[in-house]
C-alpha cells in the first residue's frame, strides 16, 4: 500500500539507518537533533536506529544479512518514515527498498548533493535537504590566515569513500589553490602518514576530510584520523566536518549535523501530520558554517582580525566582561553606592564632630557661668572664708608689734606669733587656690582624681555657707583613695550644685532635720558620690523633670544646675539618679566608673558645720 501521506491521527513508528558505527560524533549529533524534534511534534512516534557500521563490514552477502535481519526485526512493526543517514545507507535502503519496506516514506540526512545528481531522478516519496561539504571554502580560508604558505598538503585514506574524496580534492585544491603547489598523502599506512606529517615544516598548511581506512587496511572514523593527524602534523590542519572541532584542527567550512538531524526530523513531523513529501518546501541545500577552534587560532599565530565577524568561534575563553557582566555592573553599582553613603557618612560625622565641638564649647561655657553664678552665690560666704585668716594674720601682726615697742628678750612668743602668720596665710592661700581652680575657665581635662580629696575640698568651700545657713554637711570618705578619668572641677561643680540644692530643700525645716549627708564609696563595678537631705522632698510630679534644662521649683532659680550636673556626669561614663519620698527628704547618687576598682569598703566620717 502506498504511504506518499500518512494520517495525522495515527502514531506510528521511526526507522533511522545510520551508515557507519553508532559511536561517531555526527551520528551521536544527527541522532540526537532527529529525536529532539520529534518529540516536539504533534504525532506521537518512536524512534529505533540501526548502523551497517561500514567501512568495517560490507559485501554483497552482508548486504543481503542485514536486509533480512532488518525486514524480520520490523515485521511486526513496520515503520510508517524510514531516515537514512549519509550516502552509503541512503544507497541500501535504494536499493532494498523494495523488499524491506515498499510505499514508506523515506528521509535522508547528510548525503551530499553530488551524490544525490549521481543517481538521477527520485521517487516522490523520498525528501531530505542535501548536504555539501565546502572543501574549496575551507582551503580557500585556511591560505588567507596562512599567507606565508609555500605548499598544500592533503591526506585521504584507501575506503571507497576516501577515494571518492581524494578524487574530488584532486580536481577542487589546484583551482582554490592558485599558486601554493598541492601535495597528497593518499592511503598511505599510519606510520608513513605520521612521518611524513612531522617533517612538513611551518610553511605548509594541511587540509582532510579524515579517513575510514588506512593504507594498512586499518579502520578509522573520519575523527579518530583527524585526531591522529592534528596530534602529529607540524603545520596547522584544517577539515570537512564539525566534529572535528575540538581534536586539534584549526577549523573549516563545516556543516552541523545537530542542525540536519533537526531538519530531517521536521520533515518526518510534516509527513506524519499528512503532508505528502513532494509538497514539502525544502531548501536546496544544507547550508555551512565557518567554525573554528580558538585554542588553535592561538597556537598557530592566526591574526584575529582576520576571522570573519559571522564564524562560530568554539572553546574561547570568555573575557571577564562576557562572563560577569551583570554581576559587575551590580558590583559596580554598589561600590558606587557605598562610596556615596561613605561619602556622606563623612560628610555627616564631620558636620557631627563639628556639632559636637560646639555643643561641648557651649557646654564648657555654660558650665563656667553656671560655676560663676555659684561664686556671686557665695560671695558672702566666700569673703568670710577669706577674711577670717586674714583677720587673724592682721591679729597676730599687731601682737608682734606690741611686743616690739616693749621690748624685752620676748623672742619665743614672736616665733609663736610668726608661725600662726604662716599657717593662717597658708588657709588664705589654699581657700583662693580651690576658689580659682573652681571658677576659672578652662577646657575639660581628663587626669586621674581622688574623689576623696575632690569632694572634700567642695565641701570645704561650701562649709561657711553652711554654717550660715545653719546647716550641718557631714562629709563619709571612703578609707582608701577612690580614682576615676576626669575633670577634677567638674566633679567639685556637680557636688557644689548638689550640696546647694540639698541646702535648699532643708531651708524650711526644724533645726533637727537640717542635716546633709555627703559620701563616697568604692565598690566592685565603680565609684559612688552620694547627697541626702532630710528636706521636704520632690514632688512626684517633678520628678521626671527634675534634670530638664531650664525647669526648677525655686522662685530665682534658672533651672540648669541639675541639668548641667547630668551632663557633667553623663560626659564621665557615669549616671545620676534620685530617690525621694516628699516630706522625708531625697537621696541624689552620682555614679561614676572606677580607674581601679576595689572591693567595697566601709566609710569613714567627718562633719563640717
Amino acid at each position: 500500500m502506498p504511504h506518499a501521506a500518512i494520517a495525522a491521527e495515527e502514531p506510528g513508528n521511526v526507522l533511522v539507518l545510520h551508515s557507519n558505527s553508532r559511536l561517531a560524533p555526527g551520528n551521536i549529533a544527527a541522532d540526537r537533533g532527529l529525536r529532539d524534534a520529534i518529540a516536539s511534534g504533534a504525532v506521537p512516534a518512536q524512534v529505533f536506529s540501526e548502523f551497517l557500521d561500514q567501512p568495517a563490514f560490507g559485501g554483497d552477502a552482508y548486504e543481503r544479512t542485514m536486509a533480512r535481519y532488518l525486514r524480520e526485526k520490523y515485521a511486526m512493526h513496520p515503520p510508517r518514515a524510514i531516515v537514512a543517514v549519509s550516502d552509503n545507507a541512503f544507497d541500501f535502503l535504494l536499493r532494498n527498498r523494495a523488499d524491506l519496506f515498499d510505499g514508506v516514506p523515506l528521509v535522508h540526512l547528510g548525503v551530499s548533493k553530488a551524490h544525490l545528481q549521481s543517481i538521477g531522478g527520485l521517487p516522490a516519496d523520498i525528501a531530505g535537504v542535501p548536504i555539501e561539504y565546502d572543501f574549496s571554502g575551507t582551503i580557500k580560508q585556511a591560505l588567507h590566515w596562512h599567507p606565508g604558505a609555500r605548499r598544500l598538503v592533503v591526506v585521504t585514506g584507501a575506503s571507497e569513500r576516501d577515494r571518492g574524496w581524494e578524487a574530488r580534492l584532486r580536481r577542487e585544491a589546484p583551482a582554490v589553490a592558485d599558486s601554493v603547489p598541492v601535495e597528497f598523502l593518499a592511503g598511505l599506512s599510519t606510520t608513513s602518514l605520521q612521518e611524513r606529517l612531522k617533517n612538513l615544516g611551518p610553511d605548509a598548511v594541511v587540509f582532510t576530510p579524515g579517513y575510514y581506512l588506512d593504507g594498512d587496511g586499518r579502520i578509522s572514523s573520519p575523527r579518530e584520523s583527524a585526531a591522529m593527524i592534528a596530534a602529529t602534523s607540524s603545520a596547522p590542519v584544517y577539515g570537512a566536518l564539525d566534529g572535528f572541532i575540538g581534536v586539534g584542527v584549526v577549523g573549516g567550512r563545516v556543516p552541523n549535523f545537530e542542525q540536519m538531524g533537526r531538519e530531517a526530523g521536521e520533515i518526518v513531523n510534516a509527513l506524519f501530520a499528512g503532508t505528502a513529501p513532494a509538497s514539502l518546501r525544502l531548501p536546496e541545500i544544507e547550508h555551512a558554517s565557518l567554525q573554528v577552534d580558538w585554542r588553535q587560532v592561538q597556537r598557530w599565530g592566526i591574526d584575529e582580525k582576520l576571522i570573519p565577524a559571522d564564524a562560530v568561534i568554539r572553546f574561547r575563553e570568555p573575557t571577564f566582561w562576557q562572563s560577569y557582566r551583570d554581576a559587575a555592573i551590580v558590583t559596580a553599582a554598589i561600590i558606587l553606592v557605598q562610596a556615596a553613603l561613605i561619602a556622606t557618612l563623612l560628610l555627616e560625622r564631620r558636620r557631627r564632630r563639628s556639632a559636637e565641638s560646639a555643643v561641648q564649647k557651649q557646654r564648657t561655657e555654660l558650665a563656667h557661668a553656671s560655676r560663676l553664678a555659684v561664686a556671686g552665690e557665695l560671695t558672702a560666704s566666700i569673703a568670710h572664708e577669706i577674711n577670717q585668716p586674714l583677720g587673724a594674720i592682721q591679729t597676730s601682726a599687731d601682737a608682734a608689734d606690741l611686743i616690739l615697742q616693749a621690748g624685752g628678750d620676748r623672742r619665743d612668743d614672736l616665733l609663736r606669733i610668726v608661725t600662726r602668720i604662716r599657717r593662717d596665710n597658708l588657709r588664705a592661700s589654699d581657700v583662693i587656690r580651690r576658689l580659682r581652680a573652681l571658677f576659672a575657665k578652662h577646657e575639660p581635662e581628663r587626669q586621674r582624681v581622688d574623689l576623696n580629696a575632690a569632694v572634700s575640698d567642695a565641701v570645704m568651700l561650701l562649709r561657711t555657707e553652711a554654717r550660715h545657713r545653719e546647716v550641718t554637711v557631714d562629709l563619709l570618705l571612703a578609707p582608701a583613695p577612690a580614682f576615676l578619668v576626669g575633670d577634677p572641677t567638674q566633679i567639685q561643680q556637680v557636688l557644689i550644685i548638689l550640696v546647694l540644692n540639698a541646702m535648699d530643700a532643708v531651708q524650711e525645716v526644724p533645726d533637727d532635720r537640717r542635716t546633709i549627708v555627703v559620701s563616697v564609696e568604692r565598690r566592685a563595678d565603680g565609684n559612688v558620690i552620694t547627697v541626702r537631705d532630710r528636706g521636704c522632698g520632690i514632688a512626684p510630679e517633678h520628678a521626671a523633670k527634675l534634670f530638664d534644662s531650664f525647669f526648677t521649683t525655686k522662685p530665682r532659680g534658672m533651672g540648669l544646675g541639675l541639668s548641667i550636673a547630668r551632663t557633667i556626669v553623663e560626659a564621665h561614663g557615669g549616671r545620676i539618679t534620685v530617690e525621694s519620698r516628699q516630706g522625708e527628704g531625697a537621696v541624689f547618687r552620682v555614679e561614676l566608673p572606677a580607674s581601679d576598682v576595689a572591693e567595697p569598703v566601709a566609710l569613714t566620717s567627718a562633719t563640717v558645720r
